[in-house]
């Protein structure tokens, strides 16, 4: 899964919301978590789930989903 925040603050907002929501619905919590520190790319491993959180100045420069080219790829509208 990859997705971005306009900033520190809202990626670290989505970081917490993804954690809750897991940990809510399906009692896991991630085998491992990096990036925290800046927030600029923050990763969290769910082992079978990996999820990037990006700030979007961040996702562009590094175009992972260009890497990801035969992926399918699936936009999810915002539920705010």
């Amino acid at each position: 899964i990859i997705c971005d925040g306009t900033s520190n603050t809202q990626a670290n907002a989505i970081v917490n919301s993804i954690q809750k929501t897991v940990s809510k619905s399906i009692k896991e919590k991630a085998w491992h978590i990096e990036g925290t520190d800046n927030a600029e790319w923050t990763l969290m491993d769910y082992v079978h789930v990996v999820v990037h959180v990006f700030q979007k100045h961040i996702r562009e420069f590094y175009d992972i989903a260009g890497l990801w080219g035969a992926a399918t790829i699936v936009k999810i509208a915002p539920t705010y």
